[in-house]
Order: structure tokens, then C-alpha cells, then sequence
């Protein structure tokens, strides 16, 4: 079974396996750690083996890298991207920073190595408010990539001096309320959570809005045995882990019926083997673009 050569190849190798919630369930399975960018992140920084294999998107990988640079990250598809990374290229924050030296530059996680390096501190959907709100209330913000996650934050905090980047991700910005409403009807004893990165109509439905790790944890607490869920349906494996017992409704994209990330399915259980056998394709970042991309991630972590 691909499975257990898997198994052999990662002790061969001293490799770990990292895979994100979004994976399909054979990758979760066959990974030694499970768990969002931060989550993965964290297991990666710590990492004392040769080879870190992360299963997600590249950039993702990139941080793995950044964090940890003197073990060999690889991944299962270079192409697995993100449409918020796309959305944002670095000589665009490069420029923007030329322009305007006195924004402080947030920058969700899921951005580019070369967009970090161009940031002064990093955010991710739990710690966005916490993270906007450090910076001194006179300093403007230029807060990137994911405007619905932007928005909330600005709602959240009513800070009035913040820009917000055109970005979204082609899942969480993508769910039609409509269908929400109809979700409600059809479970009405079920409770609604969301991504931060949905649009407000469905972050004001919502009884919790968070990351992805945190909906995990956060329906695992509650009494409620149903759930609607608006984020992408891999996290069904780690709800259902992590909740035995209690139902879970996705909710689906416009014109599909799915909420399924393109990107992060491209990671399938034969390009894992494949990339073990090869430790490739390969990450490789330059060390100066790390120590730059290292400093915003450092500190994010010093926020309380």
C-alpha cells in the first residue's frame, strides 16, 4: 500500500509529513501533524529531522523554509498556490512601501516569502484584531491580502486609517448567503460558523467566526451537536476527529457544489511518495528574503 511505503520512506528519509485541514483525508491520514499555517508552521520551527514535506500550499512551504532553514522543505505539487498570494505580488507591496514609508504593512499569513519581506508584522484570522490593534492608533495600516478579512478586522477594531488590499480566496469569498439561509432553515438546532475570510453577509449569520483551526476547536467545546460549516469541506476530517458524533453541513461555493480548494487538492498520496523518493520539487529561498521574511513572523508571536 502506498501507505506504508510512505511510512518507510519518511523514516528513511527522517522526514515528517505536514499536512493542512484542507488536504484531502488520505493526506491528513498518512501526516504526522495536522493543522492550519500557524499550527504547521509551529511543528515545523521545531523540527529536528533532515526533511520537512509540506502538504498545503506553497506558501506555506516558503514559511516552513523561512522558520527552519536549515532542514530541505519540499511539496507534493509546486502549482498548489493561493489565489490571495496571486492576488498580491511583492514588487506591488514593494512600491507601496516606497510610497507611503509611514503605513505599517500587515500581512496575512498567507502571502508570499517576498511580500513578508516587505511587511512589518505578520497576522492570521485569530490574531488579526489583536495584531492591528498594537499598532499605535495615529499609524496608518495597510492591511493585505484578503479584504473580507480586512473588513472584519476594521469592524472589529474601528480603526478608520486602515487600507485594505483587493484580495479573496476563491473558497471563503465565494459562499452565496442564500444558501447559508437555506442551511439554517433545513438545520435549525445547528450552529453557523465561518472563516474570517467570508463576505460580511456570512460572517453576520455566523455564531463563531475564526480560523480554521480554531472552528475545529471551538465546535469541539460546544453542547450543540450540529453544525454549518462555511470553510473548506477538508476540515470535515479534522472536525469529525476531533467531535465524534455530532453532524457537520458544508456549505457550497457559487455554481458548484462543493466548497473545495483547486489549489490544495493538486497535493495528492502518490506526488507525497513521489516527493519523498526525490525531496523534490524543492524549496529555495534566498537567506537574506528569509531573515527579511522572518522578522514580521517573529513579531506576530509577540503579540498578546
Amino acid at each position: 500500500m502506498i501507505a506504508e511505503e510512505i511510512a518507510q520512506w519518511k523514516v528513511r528519509q527522517q522526514a515528517v509529513v505536514l499536512a493542512h485541514h484542507y488536504q484531502d483525508e488520505e493526506v491528513q491520514e498518512v501526516a504526522d501533524s495536522v493543522g492550519d499555517t500557524l499550527d504547521l508552521t509551529r511543528v515545523a520551527e521545531s523540527f529536528n529531522g533532515k526533511v520537512i514535506v509540506l502538504c498545503g500550499a506553497k506558501f506555506m512551504a516558503e514559511l516552513a523554509n523561512i522558520v527552519n532553514p536549515t532542514r530541505t522543505v519540499v511539496l507534493p505539487d509546486f502549482n498548489a498556490g493561493c489565489s490571495l498570494v496571486d492576488s498580491c505580488p511583492g514588487e506591488a507591496v514593494r512600491v507601496f512601501r516606497q510610497r507611503h514609508p509611514s503605513y505599517a504593512i500587515v500581512s496575512y499569513i498567507n502571502t508570499s516569502a517576498a511580500v513578508k519581506a516587505e511587511s512589518d508584522i505578520l497576522c492570521t484570522a485569530d490574531n488579526a484584531v489583536a495584531v492591528v490593534n498594537s499598532i499605535p492608533a495615529e499609524q496608518p495600516v495597510l492591511f493585505l491580502p484578503d479584504i473580507n478579512l480586512g473588513n472584519w478586522v476594521k469592524r472589529q477594531t474601528g480603526r478608520q486609517n486602515m487600507q485594505i488590499w483587493q484580495g479573496a480566496c476563491i473558497v471563503h469569498a465565494t459562499f452565496p448567503a442564500r444558501r447559508l439561509v437555506s442551511a439554517r432553515m433545513e438545520h435549525p438546532a445547528a450552529l453557523v460558523v465561518a472563516h474570517a475570510g467570508c463576505g460580511e453577509e456570512i460572517l453576520r449569520m455566523a455564531d463563531f467566526i475564526g480560523s480554521t483551526s480554531a472552528i475545529v476547536e471551538w465546535c469541539s467545546r460546544q453542547a450543540a451537536q450540529e453544525f454549518i460549516v462555511c470553510s473548506e469541506d477538508g476540515v470535515r476530517y479534522s472536525l469529525e476527529r476531533n467531535s465524534p458524533g455530532k453532524r457537520f453541513y458544508f456549505v457550497a461555493n457559487e455554481n458548484c457544489n462543493c466548497s473545495a480548494c483547486p489549489y490544495l487538492r493538486l497535493n495528492t498520496l502518490e506526488k507525497l511518495l513521489s516527493c519523498l523518493k526525490s525531496l523534490s520539487p524543492r524549496i529555495e529561498l534566498a537567506e537574506g528574503l528569509m531573515a527579511r521574511a522572518r522578522l514580521p513572523y517573529q513579531r506576530m508571536l509577540k503579540v498578546e
